[in-house]
Protein backbone atom coordinates (compact mmCIF):
# COMPACT_ATOMS: atom_id res chain seq x y z
CA UNK A 1 0.00 0.00 0.00
CA UNK A 2 0.97 3.35 -1.26
CA UNK A 3 1.88 6.27 1.80
CA UNK A 4 -0.96 8.13 0.46
CA UNK A 5 -3.44 5.29 0.43
CA UNK A 6 -2.11 4.95 4.27
CA UNK A 7 -2.03 8.46 5.32
CA UNK A 8 -5.79 8.39 4.02
CA UNK A 9 -6.90 5.01 5.80
CA UNK A 10 -5.05 6.58 9.38
CA UNK A 11 -7.37 10.01 8.25
CA UNK A 12 -10.45 8.13 8.08
CA UNK A 13 -9.62 6.26 10.66
CA UNK A 14 -9.22 9.30 13.04
CA UNK A 15 -12.49 11.13 11.31
CA UNK A 16 -14.60 8.20 12.01
CA UNK A 17 -13.24 6.28 15.83
CA UNK A 18 -12.29 9.77 17.12
CA UNK A 19 -11.94 9.80 21.12
CA UNK A 20 -12.67 6.06 20.72
CA UNK A 21 -8.93 5.19 19.43
CA UNK A 22 -6.05 5.80 21.58
CA UNK A 23 -3.43 5.50 19.00
CA UNK A 24 -2.63 4.91 15.38
CA UNK A 25 0.99 4.42 14.17
CA UNK A 26 2.75 3.07 10.93
CA UNK A 27 5.27 0.21 10.64
CA UNK A 28 6.11 -2.06 7.96
CA UNK A 29 3.70 -0.65 5.11
CA UNK A 30 0.72 -1.74 7.68
CA UNK A 31 -1.00 0.25 10.31
CA UNK A 32 -1.65 -0.50 13.65
CA UNK A 33 -5.13 1.05 15.64
CA UNK A 34 -4.94 0.41 19.79
CA UNK A 35 -8.08 0.33 21.63
CA UNK A 36 -9.37 0.11 24.73
CA UNK A 37 -10.82 -2.86 25.66
CA UNK A 38 -14.26 -1.72 27.07
CA UNK A 39 -14.51 -0.15 23.22
CA UNK A 40 -13.76 -3.11 21.43
CA UNK A 41 -17.54 -4.32 20.35
CA UNK A 42 -18.61 -1.02 19.02
CA UNK A 43 -15.64 -0.36 17.22
CA UNK A 44 -15.06 -3.71 15.69
CA UNK A 45 -18.92 -2.64 14.25
CA UNK A 46 -17.59 0.40 12.77
CA UNK A 47 -14.63 -1.42 11.24
CA UNK A 48 -16.61 -3.81 9.72
CA UNK A 49 -20.01 -1.53 8.56
CA UNK A 50 -18.52 1.93 7.92
CA UNK A 51 -18.84 2.20 4.06
CA UNK A 52 -15.19 4.29 4.23
CA UNK A 53 -13.71 1.10 6.19
CA UNK A 54 -15.80 -2.15 4.99
CA UNK A 55 -12.98 -4.59 7.48
CA UNK A 56 -15.11 -7.42 6.42
CA UNK A 57 -12.83 -10.30 7.22
CA UNK A 58 -10.64 -11.25 10.23
CA UNK A 59 -7.78 -12.64 8.82
CA UNK A 60 -5.90 -13.64 11.83
CA UNK A 61 -6.07 -13.42 15.59
CA UNK A 62 -3.65 -13.72 18.80
CA UNK A 63 -2.42 -13.43 22.17
CA UNK A 64 0.35 -11.94 23.07
CA UNK A 65 2.28 -11.80 26.59
CA UNK A 66 3.79 -8.50 27.29
CA UNK A 67 5.57 -9.30 30.40
CA UNK A 68 9.11 -8.82 29.44
CA UNK A 69 8.69 -5.40 27.30
CA UNK A 70 8.81 -2.33 28.38
CA UNK A 71 6.21 0.10 29.38
CA UNK A 72 5.95 2.21 26.20
CA UNK A 73 4.19 0.72 23.27
CA UNK A 74 2.86 3.17 21.17
CA UNK A 75 4.03 7.44 21.11
CA UNK A 76 1.82 8.88 23.47
CA UNK A 77 0.39 5.87 25.46
CA UNK A 78 1.85 3.82 28.36
CA UNK A 79 0.09 0.46 28.79
CA UNK A 80 0.78 1.30 32.65
CA UNK A 81 1.95 -2.91 33.33
CA UNK A 82 -0.78 -4.22 31.58
CA UNK A 83 0.72 -7.75 30.76
CA UNK A 84 -1.72 -9.33 27.88
CA UNK A 85 -2.76 -7.72 24.88
CA UNK A 86 -5.28 -9.46 21.94
CA UNK A 87 -4.22 -8.39 18.00
CA UNK A 88 -6.48 -8.85 15.55
CA UNK A 89 -5.34 -8.63 11.65
CA UNK A 90 -8.51 -7.41 9.27
CA UNK A 91 -9.06 -6.97 5.42
CA UNK A 92 -11.44 -4.75 3.64
CA UNK A 93 -12.06 -6.88 0.68
CA UNK A 94 -13.74 -3.46 -1.24
CA UNK A 95 -10.89 -1.05 -0.28
CA UNK A 96 -7.94 -3.60 -0.10
CA UNK A 97 -7.03 -2.36 3.09
CA UNK A 98 -5.06 -4.22 6.35
CA UNK A 99 -5.48 -2.98 9.46
CA UNK A 100 -3.81 -4.35 13.06
CA UNK A 101 -5.91 -3.50 16.19
CA UNK A 102 -4.32 -4.03 19.58
CA UNK A 103 -6.17 -4.20 22.94
CA UNK A 104 -4.74 -4.81 25.96
CA UNK A 105 -6.33 -6.40 28.55
CA UNK A 106 -7.53 -4.20 32.27
CA UNK A 107 -6.82 -7.55 34.44
CA UNK A 108 -3.32 -9.37 34.76
CA UNK A 109 -4.32 -12.00 37.20
CA UNK A 110 -7.76 -12.49 35.08
CA UNK A 111 -7.42 -10.85 31.29
CA UNK A 112 -10.73 -10.94 29.54
CA UNK A 113 -12.05 -8.87 26.71
CA UNK A 114 -15.51 -9.58 24.64
CA UNK A 115 -15.15 -11.71 21.73
CA UNK A 116 -15.91 -10.61 18.77
CA UNK A 117 -17.72 -13.16 17.30
CA UNK A 118 -20.56 -11.36 16.65
CA UNK A 119 -18.87 -8.73 14.11
CA UNK A 120 -16.27 -11.53 12.48
CA UNK A 121 -17.47 -15.55 13.30
CA UNK A 122 -14.43 -16.32 11.93
CA UNK A 123 -12.82 -15.39 15.41
CA UNK A 124 -14.17 -18.59 17.28
CA UNK A 125 -11.16 -20.98 17.29
CA UNK A 126 -8.50 -18.33 16.59
CA UNK A 127 -10.11 -17.09 20.33
CA UNK A 128 -9.95 -20.17 21.81
CA UNK A 129 -6.56 -20.81 20.94
CA UNK A 130 -5.40 -17.45 22.69
CA UNK A 131 -7.18 -18.72 25.57
CA UNK A 132 -5.61 -22.03 25.12
CA UNK A 133 -2.37 -20.39 25.04
CA UNK A 134 -2.41 -17.38 26.79
CA UNK A 135 -5.02 -17.83 29.30
CA UNK A 136 -7.16 -14.80 27.80
CA UNK A 137 -10.44 -14.88 28.72
CA UNK A 138 -12.96 -13.56 25.43
CA UNK A 139 -16.18 -12.98 27.37
CA UNK A 140 -19.60 -13.70 25.74
CA UNK A 141 -17.61 -16.55 23.51
CA UNK A 142 -20.43 -19.46 22.89
CA UNK A 143 -18.01 -22.13 23.19
CA UNK A 144 -14.46 -21.31 25.06
CA UNK A 145 -12.45 -24.27 25.84
CA UNK A 146 -8.63 -25.63 24.78
CA UNK A 147 -7.93 -26.54 21.05
CA UNK A 148 -4.72 -27.42 21.28
CA UNK A 149 -3.63 -28.40 24.28
CA UNK A 150 -5.36 -31.64 25.94
CA UNK A 151 -8.21 -31.38 28.06
CA UNK A 152 -5.96 -31.83 31.72
CA UNK A 153 -3.47 -29.57 30.42
CA UNK A 154 -2.25 -27.55 33.43
CA UNK A 155 -0.95 -24.02 32.42
CA UNK A 156 -1.13 -21.75 29.26
CA UNK A 157 2.40 -22.87 27.26
CA UNK A 158 2.43 -18.96 25.90
CA UNK A 159 3.19 -17.26 28.76
CA UNK A 160 6.48 -15.96 29.50
CA UNK A 161 6.56 -17.92 32.92
CA UNK A 162 5.53 -21.15 31.63
CA UNK A 163 8.39 -23.47 31.80
CA UNK A 164 10.41 -24.84 29.27
CA UNK A 165 9.61 -28.68 30.15
CA UNK A 166 6.08 -27.97 31.27
CA UNK A 167 4.32 -28.71 34.32
CA UNK A 168 3.54 -32.86 33.51
CA UNK A 169 4.43 -34.95 31.16
CA UNK A 170 2.26 -37.96 29.66
CA UNK A 171 3.08 -41.20 28.56
CA UNK A 172 1.66 -44.58 27.70
CA UNK A 173 1.35 -47.69 30.37
CA UNK A 174 1.61 -50.87 28.90
CA UNK A 175 0.34 -52.21 32.42
CA UNK A 176 -2.85 -50.02 32.71
CA UNK A 177 -3.17 -49.88 29.12
CA UNK A 178 -3.88 -46.02 29.16
CA UNK A 179 -2.43 -42.61 28.82
CA UNK A 180 -1.36 -41.47 32.06
CA UNK A 181 0.30 -38.02 33.39
CA UNK A 182 3.44 -37.83 36.21
CA UNK A 183 5.98 -35.36 36.99
CA UNK A 184 8.52 -34.27 34.65
CA UNK A 185 11.20 -36.01 34.26
CA UNK A 186 13.59 -34.12 32.21
CA UNK A 187 15.52 -31.29 34.29
CA UNK A 188 15.80 -27.88 33.00
CA UNK A 189 19.05 -26.81 31.59
CA UNK A 190 20.86 -24.44 29.47
CA UNK A 191 22.95 -25.86 26.55
CA UNK A 192 25.64 -24.16 25.25
CA UNK A 193 26.85 -25.30 21.98
CA UNK A 194 30.57 -26.02 21.92
CA UNK A 195 32.01 -25.61 18.42
CA UNK A 196 35.74 -26.61 17.68
CA UNK A 197 36.80 -24.34 14.53
CA UNK A 198 40.14 -25.56 12.31
CA UNK A 199 42.47 -22.72 11.21
CA UNK A 200 42.52 -24.17 8.04
CA UNK A 201 39.10 -24.99 7.41
CA UNK A 202 37.45 -24.40 4.12
CA UNK A 203 40.62 -23.47 2.45
CA UNK A 204 42.21 -25.61 -0.01
CA UNK A 205 45.52 -26.71 0.13
CA UNK A 206 48.25 -25.49 -2.02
Amino acid sequence: MTNSRLEKLAADLQRILGDRQIDISCALGELTLLVHSRDLPDIAEVLRDHQDLGFDTLIDLCGVDFSEYSTDTHAGYKREDRRFAVVYHLLSVKHNHRLRVRVFAEDNEFPMVDSVMPVWPSANWFEREAFDLFGIIFNNHPDLRRILTDYGFIGNPFRKDFPLSGHAEMRYDPDQKRVVYQPVTIEPREITPYVIREEQYGREEI
